[in-house]
């Protein structure tokens, strides 16, 4: 992705430096001694003003990691003067008091219309929770987020908890990869999940492509604020040049959480063009996180795996995500067959199921995606 150009400019109604020049005092009222003052005023005042320039010219540059105007971010990191919340839902509440966890944690991914269709989607997500090991119990923590009437009441047919989330927006049909309604859907989601933190819920929030195929709590960070999962996972859960990926996150309600769920919100304004988890990938590196000492994670592909960054060992995933695939009917394809994958997997002896898998005639069964999300993006750029 092409980062967008850095946002903001320094204030051209005030003077360059953004400070008044200092008047050194008349020379016709002090003699030498205040003749010495002025000279000593003025230098300080010239010192002064250089600083300014050069510190404004340092916060309006762009730093190694982009860093837009620091006037920008202190807005964006401000406490909100109202929470994310825009009301007190209280069949919102409802919902996810039934579906919590003792520990008030809830799971919970997001549904429009095209996902919900028969055969599509939404079908093979809890498909993947039946047939998963030690994750069909975590259907009754499961929140589903309907964007739409339609995936709301086929929603109500298949799961017990279903929340439809009213907006003035249309999110019914597919939203492609990068349009203005994929990023306006991109951070009503945001919103919405800061809204979560705010009522004092936890959650694992779930992209509906993503297969859950084993039981993910033990794999979690004990340590952590915000876990992450990575499109490229560098070997190191503390490594911030990790490359995250906003679909699927593990998130602890706190102080902490509910700001910065606020400051990525608030971000959106500095990169117009990025979406979320863009902009993640920008404020990641920003001094005011780690000054609030967010303890963020970025969760290990060899468990939380995807198109981008598989799984190698079968042995260990406990999540798959038809992530670096665009176009309903590709993912559809490959996640079918990495099902498939996994009941071949599930169907052999358990001594032969916990061996590193090969790609040898005689191995266990290895994933055999992607395959059409492979060249997704190449095909959907010749059709343009």
């Amino acid at each position: 992705m092409k980062d967008s150009a850095i946002a903001g400019s320094v204030d051209k109604t005030s003077s360059s430096s953004g400070v008044e020049p200092i008047k050194p005092p008349s020379l016709n009222s002090g003699g030498s001694g205040s003749h010495g003052l002025a000279k000593r005023v003025m230098k300080m005042g010239v010192l002064f003003v250089g600083f300014t320039v050069f510190w404004i010219l340092l916060y309006n540059s762009a730093s190694p990691f982009g860093f837009p105007v620091i006037s920008h971010y202190l807005t964006a990191a401000m406490p909100a003067a109202t929470k994310l919340g825009e009301k007190n839902d209280q069949k919102l509440d409802s919902v996810l008091r039934n579906a919590s966890m003792a520990n008030k944690t809830v799971i919970i991914t997001t549904l429009n219309d095209a996902w919900a269709e028969p055969g599509s989607i939404f079908d093979l997500f809890l498909q993947s929770f039946q047939i998963g090991k030690k994750t069909k119990e975590l259907l009754k923590h499961l929140v589903v987020v309907t964007w739409d009437q339609k995936a709301y009441d086929r929603c109500t047919t298949l799961h017990p908890h279903c929340y439809l989330l009213e907006t003035n927006d249309n999110f019914t049909s597919e939203a492609f990869f990068m349009t203005p309604h994929y990023l306006k859907m991109m951070w009503k989601r945001i919103k919405f999940l800061g809204s979560v933190l705010e009522m004092g819920y936890s959650f694992v929030f779930t992209d509906t492509d993503i297969m859950w195929l084993r039981n993910p709590f033990g794999r979690f960070h004990k340590d952590a604020d915000f876990q992450i999962a990575c499109d490229n996972f560098r070997g190191n859960p503390k490594d911030m040049k990790n490359m995250p990926n906003g679909g699927f996150t593990y998130v602890k309600s706190n102080d902490r959480t509910i700001w910065f769920y606020q400051f990525w919100y608030n971000s959106r304004t500095l990169y117009p063009k990025l979406h979320d988890q863009d902009v993640l990938n920008k404020i990641k590196w920003n001094p005011f996180i780690s000054n609030m000492k967010l303890q963020i994670r970025f969760l290990d592909t060899a468990y939380f795996g995807g198109f981008c960054q598989p799984s190698k060992n079968l042995d260990l995933v406990c999540t798959m995500h038809a992530n670096c695939c665009v176009g309903l009917e590709n993912k559809i394809n490959d996640l079918k067959i990495l099902l498939d994958d996994w009941k071949k997997y599930k169907a052999l002896p358990n001594q032969h199921q916990n061996t590193t898998t090969t790609t040898t005639t005689n191995s266990p069964p290895h994933w055999t995606v992607p395959q059409r999300c492979s060249t997704s993006f190449e095909r959907a750029r010749i059709k343009e």
